[in-house]
C-alpha cells in the first residue's frame, strides 16, 4: 500500500542543481528553504475556498483544523452521509491512514530512550528468523527511514480485488512473510523506499521488546498520556466507533453495490478491515486530538528531545524508483517538505479509502494543520488537489 500523494508529500530539495538535458526523467524539483521565512497571518478565505462547494465530484466532505502562534481556523463542509445528507460534523473520528506511521516511530524512539533498542540494532538481532537468511542486515533506524529495502508484497492492484476482501483479517507475521517472498531492493541503507513493510516490522520489534500488543503500548504511550480520548487503534474490527463520516470511492458503472453519486457512483468503504495496514495505518482519530498529537510530540513530551532528531532527518539517500534521481523527503515517521516562499514543515498524510487525512507543523509549531477529507479516491496516484489546496492555503 502506497502512500497518497498530496500536501505534506510534496517532494522537494534544498540543494539547487545544475540543468539537465531534457530525459523522460524530471530532474529534481528545487526550493530553496529559507530559515528566516516568516509564518503570514491565516489567510481565511483561501482555507474557505480550499473546502467550499462540498459534496462534489472528488470528495463529500471535509473538515480543517489551523493553529499556531498566529491564530487559529477551524472549517468544516460537506454531507457526513449521502443517504441522509446529514451535515458534516467537526468533532467526529475518521480514518488517519499512514499518520499512524508517526505513532508507530515514536513508540520505537521511546524505546530507545529507554535503552532497550539501539537504532543500529538489527532487525536480525532483535526478531530472529523474520527474514530470510539471504537478506542483508537490516538496522531498526532503516526500518523508520524507509532505507531498509525491504520489499513490499505481491498482492493484486485492483480496486475489485480490495473490495472483495475489505474484510479479511490479516495477521502482521504473515504480511510480513508474503512481503518477504521477494528479493530485497537495494542494499539497506543507500536508497529510500516508502513501504508498509517497514512499519509492519516495527510494530513486531515493539511488541517483540515490550511483551504486549502494538496496540496496548501505542495507547498507553501515547494516546492517554497526551489526552487523546477520542482516538483508538480497532484491532480486527472494521467500524468506526462513535460519530464519523462515512466514507465512499468512486467505481466504474457495474461495480458490485455501487450507489449513484453525481455523473457516476461510489461503493460505501466505511466499514473494512485495517489489519491489512496494522501498525502503517489503522488509526482511527479527530482533528482535535491529532492537533494535541502534533504539539506534544514537536515539543519533545512524547520522544524526549535527545531521541526525537531522527523524526526531522532525511537521509542522504535517493529515492528508489524508475528513475532515481530524486534526493529522500521521508524522515523516521514524517515527510520534510519547502513551501513556496521557503517555509519547511513536517508531517505526515494518510489514506484508507474514503479518507484522506494529513498532520502538518513547523518545527516550531508557529504553524499546525490537521485535516480529514473524505475523498471519493482517496488513494489515486498523483496528487489529490483539494488536500493541496488546503496545505497551501494554511502555510502562505
Amino acid at each position: 500500500m502506497k502512500l497518497a500523494v498530496a500536501c505534506l508529500a510534496l517532494a522537494t530539495t534544498v540543494v539547487a542543481l545544475p540543468a539537465q538535458a531534457a530525459t523522460s526523467c524530471p530532474p529534481p524539483a528545487v526550493i530553496r528553504a529559507d530559515p528566516g521565512a516568516p509564518i503570514p497571518p491565516i489567510n481565511s478565505a483561501a482555507l474557505e475556498k480550499a473546502i467550499a462547494n462540498l459534496p462534489a465530484a472528488d470528495a463529500t466532505a471535509a473538515i480543517v483544523r489551523v493553529g499556531g502562534s498566529k491564530g487559529s481556523w477551524k472549517g468544516v463542509t460537506g454531507v457526513a452521509d449521502l443517504a441522509t445528507q446529514r451535515k458534516a460534523a467537526e468533532h467526529v473520528r475518521f480514518r488517519a491512514g499512514s499518520v499512524t506511521k508517526m505513532f508507530t516511530t515514536a513508540v520505537v524512539l521511546q524505546l530507545v530512550a529507554e535503552g532497550k533498542v539501539s537504532l543500529n540494532g538489527t532487525v536480525q538481532h532483535y526478531l530472529p528468523g523474520l527474514l530470510p537468511r539471504s537478506y542483508p542486515e537490516v538496522s531498526v533506524g532503516q526500518l523508520l527511514n524507509h532505507t531498509s529495502g525491504l520489499p513490499a508484497p505481491t498482492l493484486p492492484g485492483t480496486f475489485d480485488w480490495v473490495y472483495q476482501t475489505r474484510f479479511k483479517t490479516w495477521k502482521p507475521r504473515e504480511y510480513v512473510a508474503l512481503a518477504v517472498r521477494n528479493p530485497v531492493e537495494f542494499p539497506p541503507g543507500t536508497r529510500q523506499h516508502y513501504l508498509n513493510t517497514n512499519t509492519f516490522v516495527a510494530g513486531l520489534l515493539i511488541e517483540k521488546i515490550t511483551g504486549r500488543s502494538y496496540e496496548h503500548e501505542v495507547t498507553a504511550r501515547i494516546l492517554r498520556p497526551v489526552g487523546m480520548r477520542d482516538s483508538y487503534l480497532p484491532g480486527d474490527s472494521a467500524r468506526i466507533r462513535g460519530p464519523h463520516h462515512k466514507g465512499y470511492q468512486v467505481v466504474p458503472a457495474g461495480f458490485d453495490d455501487a450507489i449513484p453519486y453525481g455523473n457516476g457512483q461510489v461503493v460505501d468503504m466505511t466499514e473494512t478491515s485495517v489489519t491489512s495496514t496494522w501498525a502503517s495505518g489503522d488509526l482511527i482519530s479527530t482533528t482535535a486530538d491529532l492537533e494535541k498529537f502534533v504539539k506534544a510530540l514537536f515539543s519533545g513530551k512524547v520522544v524526549p528531545k535527545a531521541q526525537l532528531e531522527p523524526m526531522f532527518t532525511v537521509p542522504d539517500v535517493k529515492m528508489h524508483d524508475e528513475c532515481g534521481n530524486q534526493p529522500a523527503v521521508y524522515t523516521s515517521g514524517m515527510t520534510r517538505l519547502v513551501l513556496p516562499g521557503g517555509i519547511v514543515a513536517y508531517g505526515k498524510t494518510g489514506a484508507r479509502y474514503g479518507y484522506a487525512a494529513g498532520v502538518g507543523a513547523t518545527r516550531d509549531l508557529s504553524r499546525t494543520l490537521v485535516y480529514s477529507v473524505n475523498s471519493t479516491d482517496a488513494k489515486a496516484s498523483g496528487q489529490n488537489d483539494r488536500t493541496l489546496s488546503i496545505a497551501l492555503a494554511s502555510f502562505s
